[in-house]
């Protein structure tokens, strides 16, 4: 289990992405790396509470597109025609591990520094608290093309306006705008996002377990009872046909033909036209 870290300090379960080489990004065994992490402190009667992180210099940079879109994908992109429920029992499969920290037991909360982006947005979203670095960056790039956050956590905790202004644009934002939207609990300067998030798990480690998982249990049911289940089954399907939509094909072919580094770049900075498949021309 070396790509995801498990330890137990005290009342506190930690959990730490642990491939710092590529920004600690999604393959096909985190997701349920993940959740079996969140298994193991739940099942852990002196476990209060879960601090969730990354090793190196990103919390998580999204899923890993070596392997997703330069690569076969692992059924993320399929050749034509496409199986849309092949493609739904696949990402609902990682939505729900991403989701086992919604679910667990033990409030979790979530250290940012770096990059928690795409994929990595949406396990952050999961979790009961996020605290951030300031400088850190958070968005769903894969909004402009290829991806529709499948957790669909973003207008559960900034409404629809913010929402629709982060997913319209795929922009990413730092840790004090963040903030300031409501996306996070609480920015902090880098040097002392470690402090606050330890003073924080540990004023909520004094609290009963079983009193912290009531606490939970009332709070998510208000967010699912909006219709949460339904939402997220809606963004796996429609995450699907991005991939598979002309544009997303479009996409997949620019990432095998020039390296996903630089599809990504032309998609984030608007430079390329993906449903004619052209560079977009300054002049126009």
């Amino acid at each position: 289990m070396t790509k995801i870290l498990y330890e137990k300090t005290g009342r506190i379960g930690r959990i730490t992405f642990n491939r710092p080489d590529v920004l600690n990004a999604i393959d096909g065994d985190i997701p349920a790396l993940l959740s079996t992490a969140v298994a193991k402190a739940n099942a852990d009667p002196d476990v209060h509470v879960i601090i969730l992180s990354g090793n190196g210099p990103a919390f998580c940079s999204g899923y890993d597109l070596t392997y997703y879109a330069e690569g076969d994908g692992g059924g993320v992109a399929q050749e034509m025609p496409w199986d849309p429920m092949k493609d739904f029992a696949l990402m609902s499969g990682y939505t729900e591990h991403f989701m086992s920290l919604w679910r667990s037991h033990k409030p979790v909360v979530c250290k940012v520094h770096g990059h928690a982006v795409a994929g990595g947005s949406d396990i952050a979203m999961c979790c009961d608290l996020i605290v951030m670095a300031e400088d850190a960056k958070i968005g769903y790039m894969p909004s402009r093309v290829w991806g529709c956050p499948t957790t669909a956590m973003w207008v559960y905790r900034i409404g629809a306006e913010k929402a629709k202004r982060m997913l319209f644009t795929g922009d990413k934002i730092d840790g004090v705008e963040a903030e300031r939207l409501g996306l996070v609990l609480k920015a902090v300067p880098a040097g002392a996002l470690d402090a606050e998030v330890e003073a924080l798990a540990e004023r909520m480690a004094t609290v009963p377990s079983n009193q912290l998982m009531m606490q939970k249990m009332v709070i998510n049911q208000a967010v699912e009872a909006m219709g949460l289940a339904n939402t997220q089954r809606l963004a796996t399907l429609l995450d699907g046909i991005t991939r598979h939509s002309p544009e997303g094909i479009n996409f997949k072919n620019r990432s095998e033909a020039v390296g996903w580094k630089q599809a990504v770049r032309e998609r984030d900075q608007g430079t390329y036209d993906w449903t004619c498949d052209v560079p977009i021309d300054p002049a126009d």
